[in-house]
């Protein structure tokens, strides 16, 4: 049997042998068992050989089922981004597009979240995956009937898509509460040279202020609603002219 390619395993198109004894393994098991210990360990500790032992087989009887690390990875992320939100259920009013690319982004917030190490493969040239391009099918459908050009609504998604997974990258590299370590070190660098920078100062004793308050500052949704307010004014001037 020639060995599948990339497109093959994601798509589920590779022939199957149709006899012979149940297999004691499954694709989606190996790539679920994968998912795991790139959650735990980081995907750069993830080898052929690790993931055999976690799931108690030789490195040889997972080739049979996926021929290489590249193709796992390939399968790593799709799974891992699972199903994109539905925003055709958000669809009727006349600013519906807005509800929708804001749980789109919020929604892929999350799962670069959940598993930081796909960020990692959602860069260069590369096929994707059903769930991956469900996302930006998911995205289109919320942007249709904007007014906007093909183009523009894929830029879109390039560009909503880049705010949530900046902010995701820069928290996941802080670590899971960054905030008193950060605050610790500023206040000594301000004690240090906070005379030299009194903006800097100004800015940041309003962000704690606020940060205590119920009107807090969330980087994520003002981010999502600048990007929405252009688009809004793009779209408006397409419905005018």
């Amino acid at each position: 049997m020639p060995t599948p390619t990339t497109v093959q395993l994601l798509w589920g198109t590779q022939q199957r042998p149709k006899r012979g004894p149940k297999p004691a393994l499954s694709l989606e098991g190996i790539v679920a068992e994968a998912i795991t210990l790139a959650d735990a360990e980081g995907l750069a500790n993830l080898s052929m050989q690790r993931l055999a032992e976690s799931l108690g087989f030789t490195k040889m009887s997972l080739y049979r089922y996926v021929p290489a690390k590249e193709q796992l990875t390939a399968l790593m992320l799709d799974a891992a981004m699972g199903t994109p939100p539905d925003t055709a259920a958000l669809q009727g009013g006349s600013e519906s597009w807005r509800a929708g690319i804001r749980l789109w982004a919020e929604s892929i917030y999350q799962r670069y979240r959940e598993h930081p190490w796909a960020m990692e493969l959602t860069v260069g040239t590369r096929p994707f995956g059903p769930n991956e391009l469900g996302w930006t099918e998911s995205a289109l459908i919320a942007l249709s009937g904007t007014g906007l050009t093909g183009p523009e609504k894929l830029d879109t998604i390039v560009l909503v898509n880049g705010h949530a997974r900046s902010l995701a990258q820069q928290t996941h590299s802080l670590g899971e509460d960054p905030t008193a370590q950060f605050a610790e070190q500023f206040t000594e660098m301000m004690t240090e040279a906070g005379d030299r920078y009194p903006e800097v100062v100004a800015a940041f004793a309003e962000e704690a202020a606020a940060a205590d308050s119920a009107g807090a500052n969330d980087a994520l949704n003002f981010g999502i609603e600048r990007v929405l307010d252009g688009l809004a004014v793009l779209i408006a001037s397409r419905a005018g002219s």
